[in-house]
């Protein structure tokens, strides 16, 4: 993992960044809880969802919204940020040109402009949408939503509330050619304290079965060339044990890693 500056429209943006040793491996951008609540990159679940991406072969970013540790500028509450997520995506293609598959991954506050972002960028994939705030936000601008993806909320929310989540997973189900996967981790709170374990498995999961439906050639009859078969075996990423290094206590020292306080 390297330290990463990049330029913003409002200045220089402060990243982490994970390179792939695949040729042409999938890229994820992980965008991060509200800046004013003591949201940042170092967050736990933004860890959590970078992590889960790096462990299953992705060349992986996140990075701070402007006004966040060394990222410059002032928040926005919205416009801002999305711009943010725009130039950091567009840095993260720039250095991986080969890429095959785009996902965008957010969690909270970072969901919403995750959410944005997708409806702006045809080359966009997939996403992850963590504890969306969809009792807070207006998540309208999903129609129709051009991409399949998977939400998580936690049960025990005391931000966001689970039902709206839940009513919002519904209403993207019933557009045509789009599958949103709701998952409800029952006992979750907001912070997801004492199941970040559930929540990296579910993602990784969902990544590894939906890069595999993507990957999967058309079946023909007679033997495969070999190099059909490693082009295949190249793209099937398999999930590290259950007894991750993910886990609740997680402080990565050289990571400057950092509990969040509560975001939103």
């Amino acid at each position: 993992m390297s330290e990463v500056l990049f330029n913003g429209h409002a200045g220089r943006l402060e990243g982490r960044y994970h390179q792939s040793d695949k040729p042409g491996a999938p890229i994820a951008l992980i965008l991060h809880p509200h800046p004013q609540y003591g949201g940042t990159m170092n967050n736990k679940v933004v860890y959590t969802l970078f992590s889960c991406f790096q462990n299953l072969g992705f060349s992986v970013l996140r990075f701070n919204f402007r006004s966040v540790g060394r990222s410059q500028g002032e928040f926005e509450d919205g416009p801002g940020e999305l711009s943010d997520a725009t130039v950091a995506l567009d840095w993260l293609q720039s250095v991986n040109p080969e890429a095959r598959q785009c996902w965008i991954a957010g969690y909270s506050f970072g969901a919403w402009i995750g959410l944005q972002l997708l409806m702006r960028r045809p080359d966009i994939n997939n996403f992850i949408a963590v504890s969306p705030p969809a009792n807070d936000k207006d998540f309208a601008f999903l129609a129709p939503c051009p991409t399949s993806g998977l939400i998580i909320q936690g049960g025990k929310d005391e931000i966001v509330t689970p039902s709206s989540v839940a009513t919002m997973a519904r209403r993207l189900n019933t557009q045509r050619h789009v599958a949103v996967d709701f998952a409800l981790i029952e006992e979750g709170d907001h912070m997801y304290n004492n199941h970040l374990v559930d929540l990296y498995k579910i993602c990784g999961n969902y990544i590894i079965n939906t890069v595999q439906e993507r990957s999967q050639p058309k079946r023909r009859r007679g033997r495969r060339k070999k190099s059909e078969l490693e082009a295949d075996n190249q793209d099937r990423l398999l999930l590290e044990s259950q007894d991750s290094e993910v886990d609740d206590d997680i402080d990565p020292a050289d990571d400057n890693f950092m509990d969040d306080e509560e975001e939103e």
